[in-house]
């Protein structure tokens, strides 16, 4: 019984492990927190933890797939200044909404709840203050370069 046990746990943490983002860290990326252009507004995406990793629902902007919510993992992308809707799904959708500005960083940060069968991942619009230290241990999980 302990063997089997023993066993579990260390499939359990190596598909926790193998579930993460693998790209290069937040700190040695260094990512201009700014937008490409003062017309357009940039929108950074992460999820320092790493309860429920195996879960990685689509992150949906205004109705369209931008990524991933994966487990320690960034990315981030330019949008024009307008009202946004950014949604994910596992059980239950869950939605944050914001208006973007020019010239405007914006972060939202995943987190993760247990509901009754999955658990749930859920965005909340945090502060530069809050987001950048929490950033530092991503890594990147976005598109490669070129990729749209």
């Amino acid at each position: 019984m302990m063997k089997a046990l023993r066993l579990f746990m260390g499939c359990a943490l190596a598909l926790s492990l193998s579930a993460c983002a693998s790209g290069m860290k937040f700190t040695e990326m260094k990512p201009s927190l700014s937008p490409t252009t003062q017309e357009m507004g940039r929108i950074f995406f992460y999820r320092p933890v790493t309860l429920g990793a195996a879960l990685q629902p689509d992150i949906l902007v205004n109705g369209k797939k931008v990524g991933d919510s994966v487990a320690w993992g960034f990315f981030h992308i330019d949008r024009i200044p307008g009202n946004y809707e950014v949604v994910t799904s596992t059980e239950v959708e869950r939605k944050v909404s914001f208006v973007l500005e020019k010239g405007q960083t914006r972060y939202i940060r995943f987190s993760v709840n247990m509901g009754f069968f999955a658990g749930h991942v859920y965005g909340d619009l945090v502060d530069q203050a809050t987001a950048l230290p929490e950033l530092e241990d991503c890594k990147y999980a976005g598109q490669a370069q070129g990729e749209k």
